[in-house]
């Protein structure tokens, strides 16, 4: 076992090097200029960030006004109380968790803000901690969704689409999906 993590940890050590080298060895070998391929790409990109600006801005402008609002802790709130009044109160702590599955398809970066509130160990001022079951489940969480709204509007925004159509609703449900799949595997493995 001790031999296997010790291969594994130097194979993750190199291995982004050898897939550049590997990129650029391909490249010599079909003679594609390297140097002038890598600044076509940047200046390629440098467009595609200016076209794609306003979307940004408009979803983390929405984000702030939510957070500002209050309007999580709220929904928070009510959830408990619901829950609490069918029986479920042990299923509430669970709902320490909604800020970050209503935030992460939203950004990445307000959803990486909410999770860092979560996992701040408890001697530093946190609430949870991260070895706790909402630290474990919210790194669950992290990695089985994606900052949908996001992506779709950086993709979709720097070629010009503005109607999702289905792939919207496709993307939300996977989300929804990844996100009962960290709850039950959170819930299975952590309490």
């Amino acid at each position: 076992m001790e031999t296997f993590l010790l291969i594994s940890e130097t194979l993750s050590q190199w291995m982004i090097p050898l897939v550049i080298l590997g990129v650029a060895l391909a490249a010599k070998y079909r003679d594609v200029p390297m140097y002038e391929s890598f600044v076509t790409g940047a200046k390629e990109g440098f467009n595609v960030v200016v076209m794609i600006i306003p979307y940004l801005v408009a979803i983390l402008f929405v984000i702030k006004v939510f957070l500002a609002s209050g309007l999580f802790e709220d929904v928070r709130w009510m959830a408990a109380r619901g829950l609490g009044s069918i029986g479920l109160e042990a299923a509430a702590e669970s709902l320490e968790l909604m800020p970050l599955a209503l935030t992460r398809p939203l950004s990445g970066g307000a959803a990486q803000g909410v999770f860092v509130d979560l996992i701040q160990p408890q001697e530093n001022g946190g609430r949870f901690g991260p070895d706790s079951y909402i630290g474990n489940t919210a790194s669950l969480m992290m990695g089985s969704t994606e900052t949908t709204f996001y992506v779709l509007s950086v993709y979709f925004g720097s070629i010009g689409i503005k109607r999702f159509r289905h792939t919207l609703p496709a993307c939300l449900i996977a989300d929804a999906a990844g996100l009962c799949a960290a709850l039950f595997f959170g819930w299975l493995l952590f309490t």
